[in-house]
Parts: C-alpha cells; structure tokens; sequence
C-alpha cells in the first residue's frame, strides 16, 4: 500500500510541474521578452484560464502527504519552514500580480504588477528546483552534532545557507552550490518549457523570437545537466545503483534525454504542440529519474547516527492507507472529469480571451 500512494504522489506531482510548470516559465517569459503590450497579453491569455487550476495539484500533493505519510509531512514542513513560507508569498504574489494588473489603466501600476508576476515565477522555479536538490542531498535528521542527535531522529531545521555554502557540511543550509545548480536547472528548463506552452496557445508576434530562445536555452540545459550529472558523485558516492539494481528505471533517463534532444529541433515543427510535448517529458523524465536514484527514500540522512526516511518508515497505517484508496478513485473521476472539460473548452488558441481585462 505505502508503494501505491508513493506512486500517487510522485504522478501527482508531475502533474503539477508540468502544468503549473508552464505557468512559471510563461512568467519568466513575461518578464525577459514581452516588451509590448500585445505580447504581454498573449502570455497572461495562454495562461489565464489554467494556472489557479494548475496550482490546485500543489494543494492536492500536500493533501496525499498529510494523509499517506504523516512523518514526512511533519519533518519536512518543520525542516523546510522558511522556505516554504517564502514559497508561499512567491505564489500570492504571482497570483495577485496577474489579477490585479487589470484593475487600473495606469503605466506605473500595471509595470508594478508585471514586475511582481514575472519576479515571483522565477524565483518559483529557482526554489522549487533548489527544494529538489535538497531531497537529492539530504539533510541532518535528528541535527547530529559531533555524533549525537540533538532532536528527535526525524526532526530537523536548516538555515537559509551555512558559511562554507557547501552540500556536504556537518550543518547544511536550504541554499548551497550544489542546491543552486539544481535551482538552475529548474530556472531554464521551465523558461523552456513556458516558452513552448507560449507558441502553442498564441499567435503571439513573440513565437518566432521564442523559438530562436528555446533552441539557444536549450545548449543552457544540456551544459548544467551534463554539470549536475558531473558533480552528483561528490553528494552520492555511488549514485547509480539503484538503476544497477533495477535495470528498467533506465527507462527514466532515456525519457529525460528524449525530452532534451527532441527540443533542438524546436525550430524545425511544423506541428506548435510538439516542442511543448518535449519540454514535458524532459520535465517528466528528470524528475522521475531524480526520484528513482534515492527509492526507495524519501529524505535522505546525512548522518550515519539516525536512518533516512523511507516510504515504509514515514507511511500512515495500512488500515487508512486502505480506506483512502476509494475516496482517491472517487476524486481521480472527478479531477479526469473537470480537466478534460477545461481544456476541452480552452481548446486552440488562446489570443481572445482577453484575461485580466476589467
């Protein structure tokens, strides 16, 4: 059961990195290459009617974590307070940055709002990717000083960055240069990947210069994956031995370098969709094979003096964990039913919609 809703999790939030995924890159987009008015409106257009939707999944995956494995909610909101309250205004700011721009036909005023839409999207995605890189490397449960737990052996509490900014001190910080690159990665990906959800909802005059950026950010990406692969032995010693263990996760990897391959010939489709198609199995790929190296840990240790936290040692009773199935069913119709819906309706492009317009 606890291997059932770790699965559930992990398409949950693949989900939510993929659609809300376009929204950040949409933003940074915004905030880079939308020099006119027409263009900024093609952006908010395309994205207008999905991004609180697509947030939702966010609220959703919390909602599975607090339910299917209680532990790792508790540790991991505790540990990774401050982040996670900045992440949070990141969000209001975003939203509150598309709604009330709008609101009042003033330069000044829609400059401010555009600022904090575009600001707050970037930094989403530099965050979550430096909250991945913290799952990768690990923290210090139970804050092991000098070989004892100081706190309970799932607890812990990281600083915003240690003095060293290194991913392998004693006492480690949210921010260090291994976290950052991984936050990096993120930022172009989804710069990416927004860029194509861009030229497949709009007609927008940017999707030409989009797709010179796409192809260009592209050589980005390849360069700082190649990089983290490079320096992932200095965080994990062996860090291929789970795809040792279990040949088939290669499969993830394979995806991964697809997505990223498929995307130099952004240039080249005729059919607008399908640079978006690659960016989201980039996405889909690189997440799944960062989760696939640590499985089956869901938080590693590091330390040697408390375990890390696995899906069996974090996961609720399997009477609850049993019950909750039917309940998931129940929401996964209804969730299968409202999205087809949605983007049924906001099917084609997006250029007259007229979102935000009051």
């Amino acid at each position: 059961m606890e291997l059932f809703w770790y699965i559930v999790l992990m398409i949950m939030l693949t989900v939510y990195i993929i659609l809300d995924g376009y929204d950040f890159g949409a933003g940074i987009v915004h905030l880079f290459f939308a020099k006119e008015e027409k263009d900024k409106k093609a952006i908010t257009n395309a994205i207008g009617p999905f991004w609180d939707a697509n947030e939702v999944w966010l609220i959703a995956v919390g909602g599975v974590l607090f339910f299917a494995f209680p532990t790792l909610y508790a540790s991991s909101f505790s540990g990774f307070y401050l982040p996670l309250i900045m992440i949070l205004w990141l969000l209001i700011f975003r939203a509150i940055g598309l709604e009330l721009r709008g609101q009042v036909h003033n330069k000044m005023w829609e400059a401010i709002w555009d600022k904090a839409f575009g600001i707050a999207s970037l930094l989403l995605a530099l965050f979550f990717g430096i909250a991945l890189g913290n799952v990768v490397r690990g923290v210090n449960l139970g804050m092991v000083t000098d070989g004892v737990s100081t706190v309970e052996a799932h607890y812990f509490f990281l600083p915003l960055w240690n003095p060293t900014f290194s991913p392998t001190a004693e006492h480690l910080g949210i921010i260090d240069w291994f976290t950052v690159l991984l936050g990096l990665v993120a930022v172009v990906a989804l710069t990416i990947h927004g860029a194509n959800w861009i030229i497949f909802k709009t007609n927008s005059g940017l999707n030409q210069k989009l797709r010179k950026v796409v192809f260009k950010l592209n050589f980005v990406l390849l360069a700082l994956v190649i990089i983290s692969l490079s320096v992932w032995h200095n965080i994990e010693p062996n860090p291929f031995h789970n795809f040792m263990e279990y040949p088939w996760f290669w499969i993830f990897p394979l995806i991964t370098f697809t997505g990223l391959l498929g995307l130099f010939k952004v240039k080249s489709f005729k059919k607008e969709g399908i640079g978006f198609l690659f960016s989201s199995l980039f996405l889909f790929g690189g997440l799944t094979t960062t989760v696939a190296s640590i499985f089956p840990k869901v938080l590693p240790s590091t330390n040697t003096v408390n375990p890390s936290l696995t899906i069996q040692n974090v996961a609720a009773h399997e009477y609850g964990l049993t019950v909750g199935v039917y309940w998931f069913v129940i929401a996964a119709i209804l969730v299968a039913v409202y999205m087809f819906i949605q983007y049924r309706v906001f099917s084609g492009k997006m250029d007259d919609v007229g979102y935000g317009e009051h």
